[in-house]
C-alpha cells in the first residue's frame, strides 16, 4: 500500500510540479537494486497507463532502461541504491527511501538531504516496515524521532509521520486489534476477511515453528531482534531505561580492557538499598588506530557524536591505543563527583597487569576481583542478570553504547550452561560485559544484612 501511495506521488511531482520549473531530478532509493526498482517500476506503469489515456503525453516523456525522462523540461526518474554508486553532485528534488530498516547507515539519507540545500521545495519519503536489525538508522534515528513527534513530545512541522504497529507484541493474541499493524482490515469486509485469514494461518503455523518473532515483525510491525539466539529482548531492556540519582550510591565497577586499538568499557552498578534495585551506568573509551574513520566504518557506530554526547572518550594518543590513564582518571572523576562508595572493581584479567601497578602507584585501596571469563564465573550471573532485567529489577541509563551491546549479544549453550558472545567481530559487546563483570559480585550484595554494634561491659 505504502509503495503504490508513494509512486502516485513521484509521478505527479514528475509531471506537473514547477519548482523548479525545469531539471527535477526524482530518485526511487533503497540498501539495493531490487529494492529500489520496485518503486519505479510501479510509476513506470503508473506512467505508461497515464499515457494510453492521454496519448498527447506520449512525445513528452521517455522511458530508457531505468531511466524515465521529461523530454519537455529535462526531468528524469531513475532507482538508487549502494550498487549505483555514489550520488554527490545530485540535486534530489524528491526522493524516496524504501524499507530504510535494510540499510545499514545513514549514508544514502545524508548524501540525499546534503544534495538538497538549494531547493525551495524539496521533499524525502522514508516508507518501510519493521525490521530484525535494531542498530539500523531506521530504528534508531527515524522511528524514535517520529514517536517523538506524534506524542507532541518535539515539533517538527516539515516531518510528517504515519507509524502502523502493534503496542505490545503480546497482541498477536488479539485479531481486535489486528488493524493497527495492518489498515486495510479496516477498508472492507472482504480485506477484512482475507487479511484476518492470511494472519490466523501465519501465526498458527509459526506458534507450532516457534518462528512467532518473524510473525511479530513482518506481519504486525513490531520490531525485534534477528535471532531467537539474543541474549536480551531489546524491548525488555528498552524499558528499564530511566534517569535516576546516583549520588552517594554504593558501587560497583566492572572494567572490560580491549586490544589496545579497539574499546575498552567501564560499567558501574549503583545500589538502591531502598527499593533493592540495580541502576547501571556505562562508559567506554575507543582506539583510532588505522584511523577513527575507517572504525566508525567498520563498527557502524558514529564515535565522534558519541564523544560528543558523553558516552565515550576517544584516545588521546597520537598511536591510536587506548590510553589507560584516560580510563583511570574517568574512574576517579566519577567516584569523587558523585561521592560513591565503591564496593569492588571487577575486572576482566585480559591485559590487567600494567593497570594495576598504575592503580597502586595512585594509591587505590579499592577491593580489586579478578573475573575469568569461563562457564563457572558467569553463566549463573548473566542468567540473574537476564531475569532481573526481564522482572524490571535492573533500571539504566540512555547510553547508546550500551544498548548496542545488548542488541549484539547472542546467548550460546555451553554444557547446559549460558555464556554471551556475538556472531561477528566487528559487532561491540564490551560495555555488557564489562556491567556482567560488576554484577558477578553485585549480585551477591545482602540488602536485608543487619549491623550489629558491638557492646562493652
Amino acid at each position: 500500500m505504502k509503495s503504490i501511495l508513494v509512486s502516485g506521488l513521484v509521478l505527479y511531482s514528475f509531471l506537473f510540479d514547477n519548482e523548479p520549473k525545469e531539471g527535477r531530478q526524482l530518485f526511487c532509493a533503497a540498501n539495493d537494486k531490487s529494492q529500489a526498482s520496485i518503486v519505479f517500476n510501479m510509476v513506470s506503469k503508473q506512467l505508461m497507463y497515464f499515457v494510453s489515456k492521454v496519448p498527447e503525453l506520449k512525445k513528452d516523456v521517455k522511458k530508457v532502461r531505468e531511466l524515465l525522462t521529461h523530454t519537455k523540461d529535462g526531468s528524469y526518474i531513475r532507482p538508487l541504491s549502494r550498487d549505483t554508486g555514489a550520488i554527490d553532485g545530485f540535486e534530489p528534488f524528491l526522493a524516496v527511501i524504501d524499507e530504510y530498516h535494510a540499510a545499514k547507515t545513514n549514508e544514502m539519507l545524508e548524501l540525499i538531504q546534503s544534495g538538497q540545500v538549494n531547493l525551495l521545495q524539496s521533499l524525502i519519503f522514508i516508507i518501510s516496515t519493521a525490521g530484525f536489525n535494531l542498530n539500523a538508522p531506521m530504528y534508531t534515528d527515524e522511528w524514535p524521532y517520529a514517536k517523538d513527534i506524534l506524542k507532541g513530545e518535539f515539533d517538527d512541522p516539515e516531518y510528517f509521520a504515519v507509524i502502523y504497529e502493534q503496542d505490545s507484541e503480546d497482541e498477536w493474541q488479539d485479531s481486535s486489534t489486528w488493524a493497527k499493524s495492518n489498515p486495510l482490515i479496516n477498508e472492507s469486509d472482504e480485506l477484512k476477511e482475507q487479511i484476518e485469514t492470511f494472519l490466523e494461518k501465519r501465526v498458527t503455523e509459526a506458534t507450532k515453528k516457534g518462528t512467532m518473532f518473524r510473525v511479530l515483525v513482518k506481519n504486525f510491525n513490531y520490531w525485534m531482534q534477528a535471532s531467537e539466539e539474543s541474549y536480551l529482548d531489546f524491548n525488555d531492556w528498552n524499558k528499564n531505561e530511566t534517569d535516576f540519582d546516583i549520588t552517594g550510591t554504593k558501587v560497583y565497577i566492572g572494567l572490560d580492557l580491549s586490544r589496545a586499538d579497539d574499546l575498552t568499557a567501564l560499567s558501574f552498578i549503583h545500589l538502591d538499598e531502598a527499593d533493592k534495585q540495580y541502576y547501571v551506568t556505562s562508559h567506554s573509551f575507543v582506539g583510532t588506530k588505522g584511523g577513527l574513520q575507517g572504525k566508525m566504518e567498520r563498527d557502524l557506530i558514529d564515535y565522534y557524536q558519541l564523544a560528543k554526547d558523553g558516552y565515550c572518550t576517544i584516545t588521546d594518543l597520537s598511536s591510536g591505543i587506548i590510553n589507560t590513564n584516560q580510563v583511570l582518571d574517568y574512574i576517579e572523576w566519577y567516584v569523587k563527583e558523585y561521592d560513591l562508595d565503591v564496593q569492588a572493581i571487577c575486572y576482566d584479567p585480559y591485559a590487567i597487569h600494567g593497570v594495576l601497578a598504575e592503580m597502586e602507584r595512585r594509591g587505590w585501596y579499592y577491593d580489586l576481583r579478578e573475573i575469568r571469563q569461563g562457564i563457572q564465573t558467569l553463566s549463573s550471573p548473566i542468567s540473574d542478570f537476564k531475569l532481573k532485567i526481564i522482572n524490571g529489577d535492573v533500571k539504566h541509563h540512555k547510553n547508546p553504547l550500551l544498548d548496542t551491546a545488548v542488541k549484539n549479544a547472542i546467548a550460546k549453550n555451553v554444557n547446559d550452561s549460558i555464556m554471551i558472545d556475538k556472531k561477528m567481530n566487528r559487532e561491540k559487546i564490551d560495555p555488557l560485559m564489562a556491567t556482567i563483570f560488576s554484577y558477578v559480585l553485585a549480585c551477591e550484595y545482602e540488602w536485608d544484612k543487619e549491623t550489629f554494634m558491638p557492646m562493652f561491659f
